[in-house]
């Protein structure tokens, strides 16, 4: 068989496990999801060296992944846009799910500006992702260690400086299909204290379009939340900071995750009543 061939009879067998199959479908839709992930995140790379440390450098992997988003059949929903603090930089605290956060980081980037993030410095490692990782200006600390601390000082005085957004995910691991947020680490506290900036919450709803093997269409709702203060506090305010944020984040991510429900039970039922 020519090349044209074997290529009509993969499309042919990815649309019948596409149509046939929901594991199949879910499976296509990760695969896509990573594989696109990975290309625009390291294609731009030599547009990338001509402003190195630049954060408006994930602007393009931003975009490309809002729009692979519609063909995994999610639609995007940001709230709250009034509430970003200006003229100051913040910690963004979201809550973890998923490698869809990824998406997430995609549709805050360009609507709070000048963002960052922080990660393990072996990701750095992993290239060319770390590459690009460092050319949009992802900072990297050595977890476990003293090097840790130096870095969390370091990202306090960029922020200052720079007026710049770090995006965290305290819970610190993936928390999906469970109803309830995981306990708030606090890294993310004490860098906002060393920072001397506000803690901005992010509230994203649950995934409940995925769904053991199955990768349903959904919506993706994204809530940017009012500032938590951090102004004349001090390391025996951080337990206060983490149980206000824990409360605020748990309470819109329970509205945000019903109102979806509430949606969807709504839609089913024009559907069949033929609205």
């Amino acid at each position: 068989m020519g090349f044209i061939a074997w290529s009509l009879a993969i499309v042919a067998f990815l649309t019948l496990l596409w149509t046939l199959s929901d594991a199949g479908k879910c499976l296509i839709k990760w695969v896509l999801f990573i594989t696109i992930s990975i290309c625009v995140a390291t294609l731009p790379i030599p547009i990338m060296l001509l402003r190195p440390r630049d954060p408006k450098n994930a602007l393009i992997p931003a975009a490309a992944l809002r729009a692979c988003s519609t063909f995994l059949g999610l639609t995007l929903s940001v709230e709250g846009v009034e509430n970003i603090v200006q003229n100051t930089g913040c910690v963004v605290l979201i809550n973890h799910q998923s490698m869809l956060d990824l998406i997430v980081l995609a549709c805050l980037w360009p609507i709070m500006d000048n963002c960052t993030v922080i990660s393990k410095k072996e990701v750095f490692y992993v290239q060319p992702f770390g590459l690009a990782s460092w050319l949009w200006g992802t900072i990297f600390i050595e977890r476990g260690s003293k090097n840790a601390l130096d870095a969390v000082n370091k990202t306090g005085e960029i922020i200052r400086q720079r007026k710049a957004r770090v995006l965290m995910f305290p819970e610190g691991t993936r928390n999906l299909g469970k109803n309830k947020l995981l306990p708030l680490k606090k890294g993310a506290f004490h860098l906002a204290l060393a920072s001397k900036v506000p803690i901005q919450p992010v509230a994203v709803c649950r995934y409940k379009f995925l769904k053991n093997l199955r990768f349903e269409s959904g919506t993706l709702k994204i809530k940017i939340l009012p500032i938590i203060p951090t102004e004349g506090c001090t390391k025996d305010d951080i337990p206060k900071l983490m149980e206000d944020t824990y409360r605020v984040l748990s309470e819109n991510l329970d509205a945000l995750s019903d109102s979806g429900v509430k949606e969807n039970r709504y839609s089913n039922r024009t559907e069949k009543n033929g609205h």
